[in-house]
């Protein structure tokens, strides 16, 4: 076999690792430079050019890290190690979700089912169905929350596709937002007045509408300012819409010294008599708490939590 013949290996660029991982290329070029890895070749350009082994090696620790795991410590591991650290923790969530689920009230590996066999009107429709039977609060609970952990627990074992994942997150909030929009609007001068949004960095957008619904049910006025919002017109919409909770959502994509750095800088922004709660999948709002900040560990707590709030406002005890 000649030089005209001979097989290259394939390679990828750094905006196609960035766009195939989710790691910024900011975050990969730091990595090179901290722990040496990823180690990539140069292209005819002088252009970073990564092998596949790398990539696949990249997609695991993303995986690991949105586990909560932290850069420092897994990135120098070599593909073996993270292998197994990576099924112990997928061993770990499904065990976990196994004690929690009520297999009686969930058809999850239907759905999931549905998701993998890439039926996305299927899956409308019996997501549809579920809410019909169910009603909006069990369907927030018992139905997508299971359903949210079952989808992580398969992407976190390699056994989902991102694009398939993608395809659940908008079948699932076009469901959400059909049952959003049946809840009685409460009135303008209802309290307490919820402002929800995400950090820059948190493009998840469905824990929103989760949380969203659980609180129209209790009679809130909300408004949803969507995902990625900045950190100053989060305080600005605090304060034009004159909300008394600014409720976050977070997963674990985003860095957890930024997580609890924004909420700390958040909390010092606004007034005293906003208050701020935060809810979602991220290991560090439960681990690192942060002072005037409520962390909410399950959509459940919602009703109790307005009802405490509503409690302490008709005592005086909120502004």
């Amino acid at each position: 076999m000649n030089d005209r013949t001979r097989l290259v290996p394939l390679t990828l660029s750094i905006s196609a690792v960035e766009r195939d991982t989710g790691l910024s290329k900011d975050t990969l070029r730091v990595w090179e430079r901290r722990y040496g890895f990823p180690t990539p070749s140069r292209d005819g350009l002088d252009e970073r050019a990564y092998t596949m082994d790398q990539v696949e090696k990249l997609r695991l620790i993303k995986r690991l890290l949105d586990a909560g795991h932290r850069p420092g410590r897994i990135v120098p591991l070599p593909y073996a190690e993270l292998l197994g650290m990576n099924a112990s923790a997928a061993d770990a969530q499904a065990a976990g979700d196994a004690a929690a689920a009520d297999p009686a009230q969930s058809d999850t590996m239907g759905y999931i089912a549905l998701i993998r066999s890439h039926d996305a009107p299927a899956l409308r429709s019996a997501l549809t169905r579920a809410l019909s039977r169910a009603g909006v609060a069990r369907f927030v609970t018992q139905v997508v929350g299971p359903l949210n952990a079952a989808v992580g627990d398969a992407w976190l074992r390699g056994q989902m596709e991102i694009f398939e994942e993608h395809i659940y997150t908008e079948v699932v909030q076009v469901v959400m937002r059909q049952a959003i929009a049946g809840i009685p609007e409460a009135a303008p001068d209802s309290s307490p007045r919820v402002l929800l949004s995400t950090f820059p960095g948190e493009p998840h957008g469905l824990g929103l509408l989760m949380a969203e619904a659980m609180f129209l049910l209790e009679g809130c006025a909300c408004m949803s300012l969507g995902v990625q919002t900045p950190l100053w017109d989060t305080v600005l919409a605090a304060q034009v819409h004159r909300s008394d909770i600014v409720a976050l959502s977070f997963t674990g994509c985003m860095n957890p010294n930024q997580v609890v750095d924004g909420l700390a800088e958040l909390r010092h922004k606004l007034p005293a008599s906003v208050h701020v709660w935060a809810g979602g999948s991220a290991p560090v709002l439960y681990r690192r708490r942060v002072d005037g900040v409520l962390p909410l560990s399950n959509l459940d707590d919602v009703p109790a939590s307005v009802r405490r709030w509503r409690e302490a406002s008709t005592a005086g005890g909120f502004a």
